[in-house]
């Protein structure tokens, strides 16, 4: 008797947990962050998982494909794709979602991403369902590792002290405003974590403030690779003025201007100056921005991919593909995000052979996790990928009731990091660029 192996049921659990209030060119982070556990059970009792967003029109996505992919078999990914691109429709281009500060800040909040965010949520899972299945670790099923640990970055954020309704206690990082603070800050993640390069949330304070606080970190860490990220908060004069001042310091300098053209019109000038390459996660956010910026001559020479909005870990790897071709970095970009994310993140950066910086990830800032075993270990910066089936980690079912109950009380339901800012300073407009 043949045991199916048929997705027959699929639990979508919201959760949020602490975090901290860290600054950025939108505002100011909530003290929730939501994402949401997936989770595809099938006929012979396996269950595949993932985690992905938790706002409420990803929540509403998920919960409009999930009924349409039960009976599917684990393998057909490529059905789940097809099904999901006839279930959830884009919104027509207009062109004004590009305006708003959250959809260029985070993109993957934007509901122009629903159909590839959503293709992620399910193809993760269901490789993980294909590992068990195998008995090989998800690297494995995208052709093996090329690295058995993918190393990770510092991810340094100006930031209060305390979210100002104080729904917890302090966190333990404290205050950073100030260029000794964020040393202190670099010192004492760099100190638990062993990363070996750092990278500073620009965009917050005012330019020559936050060039002061990367100077200050390259005097405390010389040899250490830094990079800046303003968010596109500056005008192409004002970058072109503070990349000036850090002459010789970065390793990349990650979208300090607006739009492509922006990032193009900084690109012409620092070319000139001989300095560093371009990175973005914010104007090469898919494959049809990637055809622009290749037309363009690539401005931006580095591609900060994000598996969650650029379709899942396969779609990641036609990505590296284009880089290669095109000649052009490759690293990761971060958000707020638990064990299960990271993990899923290292079998696909494990697996690829161009990967041309350490990549970013927010996980020190949080402190809970839903992962059995809790917290995942960093070795010397870097996470080791996991040999077990599957990606190698499973549910703390005590953990993920505690969170979704922490979703159910914190009266949060989309991200907005302008709203949250304006509870401490209502004049504050988030318009960009600000500088």
């Amino acid at each position: 008797m043949t045991t199916s192996h048929a997705i027959r049921h699929i639990r979508i659990t919201p959760i949020a947990f602490r975090d901290p209030p860290l600054l950025n060119a939108a505002g100011i982070h909530e003290p929730w962050a939501l994402r949401s556990i997936i989770e595809l059970e099938t006929d012979s009792g396996l269950v595949g998982i993932n985690e992905s967003y938790g706002d409420l029109p990803m929540l509403e996505a998920l919960a409009k494909v999930a009924p349409v992919l039960v009976g599917l078999s684990p393998w057909s990914i490529n059905e789940m794709v097809t099904r999901v691109a006839a279930m959830v429709t884009p919104p027509a281009h207009t062109g004004s979602e590009f305006l708003g500060q959250q959809v260029s800040l985070a993109p993957g909040t934007h509901v122009s991403k629903n159909v590839a965010k959503v293709v992620s949520a399910f193809e993760v899972a269901m490789l993980d369902l294909q590992g068990q299945l195998a008995g090989a670790p998800v690297v494995d099923l995208l052709g093996g590792p090329v690295r058995d640990r993918v190393p990770y970055s510092a991810y340094l954020f100006y930031k209060y002290a305390e979210h100002i309704e104080k729904p917890y206690a302090p966190d333990a990082w404290g205050e950073a405003l100030t260029p000794e603070q964020l040393v202190i800050q670099a010192r004492q993640m760099i100190a638990q974590y062993g990363f070996k390069s750092i990278k500073l949330k620009a965009g917050a304070l005012t330019p020559d403030e936050e060039a002061a606080g990367l100077l200050a970190l390259a005097k405390a860490f010389p040899g250490t690779p830094l990079r800046m990220d303003p968010n596109a908060n500056w005008s192409v004069a004002t970058s072109l003025r503070i990349v000036e001042q850090l002459r010789g310091v970065l390793e990349y300098y990650e979208d300090p201007a607006p739009g492509l053209e922006g990032m193009a019109a900084v690109a012409r000038q620092m070319e000139q100056m001989g300095e560093v390459p371009l990175a973005t996660n914010m104007v090469v956010t898919d494959f049809a921005e990637f055809r622009r910026n290749a037309d363009m001559g690539c401005p931006v020479q580095i591609v900060l991919s994000d598996h969650h909005y650029w379709g899942g870990l396969r779609a990641t790897q036609q990505l590296s593909r284009l880089c290669s071709t095109f000649d052009l970095g490759l690293s990761m970009h971060s958000n707020s995000h638990l064990g299960v994310s990271l993990m899923a993140m290292t079998h696909l950066c494990a697996s690829l052979p161009l990967l041309t910086y350490a990549c970013d990830t927010h996980y020190p800032w949080q402190d809970e996790e839903v992962v059995e075993g809790g917290r995942l270990r960093f070795e010397d910066g870097s996470l080791r990928v996991t040999t077990t089936p599957g990606l190698g980690v499973t549910l703390d079912r005590t953990s993920l009731a505690r969170l979704h109950d922490n979703y159910l009380h914190c009266g949060i339901r989309n991200r907005d990091d302008l709203a949250q800012m304006r509870k401490y300073n209502p004049a504050f407009t988030g318009t960009q660029p600000r500088f």
